[in-house]
């Protein structure tokens, strides 16, 4: 799949892992990819060993690389898509770890050996607003101890470990790595969402619980929101609807002006995903903007096109126009939330 600083992806392993993924789509949303076999197959394709660096065990793939696979398996299985980008968030933190910590973890990840997930939400854009943090960590007999709550981990119920921040007395963010079966920590019961509930989003509460491992703060290079890699799923989204937009063309001839157009916009909007990974001009936040307005449009499309058996539950157009508004609170910082809110209220910004 992944070569190393080849700037793509091997083609026909992409193709066959997305067939293959979209072949487990359906059980997917239900039961998770770690239970359906997705997350098994993205391990026997060395994709999860593309986010890892050859020096820990991994491939060492290229962002741009990345970022192409992102796209491709998001259009096939947006459920596998975000776990992909929850395990893979954890390991960019893991790799700013000592070297018996990357030792310990990274090698067993690239292989698929073991799971983990991020819960970082509290640090950047959820629950900011209650003036204290979250999740706390404290010192006590020279062991750090972890009090609070993770509200948003994905995959909690499932993964061998989540990797986490929380905030010390001095206010300084810190991360670790928990095993999920560490006393004193609570996993709710997966969310009810309005879509990707196969993703198993839970909270999680620590009750004075003993991280397995520190990862030194400085070298993660901080919480990073509308990363690029969210907009790589929402542009694979995006890619999905336009798949179901193609097959109404084919029997009606009045929808390829929309198709032609939305195609255009969409690699126009891939091409700036790619730039934008060495391009300090490139504006991130607008162009994730930009691709929440594309994905809702695009779903918003195909769901007209298919008319009212569309709006049936479990038809691919119902489901795709409700994964578009996932993009609305996804790692969704402010300043991306008032371009699109500016926007919804038809005023510029």
């Amino acid at each position: 799949m992944f070569t190393p600083h080849a700037p793509t992806p091997d083609p026909a392993a992409l193709t066959a892992l997305c067939h293959a993924l979209g072949e487990r789509a359906e059980a997917t949303a239900h039961a998770g990819p770690w239970q359906s076999g997705a997350f098994d197959l993205l391990a026997r394709a060395d994709v999860l060993a593309g986010f890892v660096p050859a020096a820990d065990g991994g491939a060492g793939a290229t962002e741009h690389a990345i970022l192409g696979a992102l796209v491709a398996i998001a259009s096939r299985c947006l459920t596998t898509a975000l776990a992909l980008t929850q395990w893979a968030a954890g390991c960019r933190i893991i790799c700013g770890g000592s070297d018996d910590v990357r030792a310990a973890w990274l090698p067993a990840l690239a292989a698929g050996t073991r799971t983990v997930t991020v819960g970082i939400a509290q640090l950047s854009t959820s629950r900011r607003h209650l003036g204290t943090p979250a999740l706390t960590a404290h010192l006590a007999d020279n062991a750090w101890r972890l009090s609070g709550l993770c509200p948003w981990v994905t995959g909690a119920d499932t993964v061998d470990a989540i990797v986490t921040g929380a905030v010390r007395d001095d206010g300084q963010p810190m991360f670790f790595i928990v095993p999920t079966d560490r006393p004193g920590l609570v996993i709710a019961p997966p969310m009810e969402l309005l879509a990707l509930s196969g993703s198993r989003t839970s909270s999680v509460a620590f009750a004075d619980v003993s991280p397995a491992a520190l990862v030194e703060p400085q070298a993660t290079g901080g919480v990073r929101t509308a990363g690029l890699a969210t907009t790589a799923l929402a542009l694979g989204s995006t890619r999905a609807a336009l798949r179901l937009l193609q097959s109404e063309a084919m029997a009606r001839a009045t929808l390829a002006p929309v198709v032609d157009a939305l195609e255009a916009e969409t690699q126009a909007a891939e091409a700036r995903l790619q730039h934008a990974v060495a391009a300090l001009t490139e504006d991130r936040d607008r162009l994730r903007a930009d691709a929440n307005g594309l994905v809702i449009r695009a779903a918003q499309a195909a769901l007209t096109a298919a008319k009212g058996a569309g709006f049936v539950a479990g038809h691919p157009a119902e489901r795709l126009l409700r994964e578009a508004h996932f993009y609305l609170v996804w790692s969704c910082p402010q300043t991306v939330a008032g371009i699109t809110l500016c926007e919804l209220s038809q005023r510029g910004m």
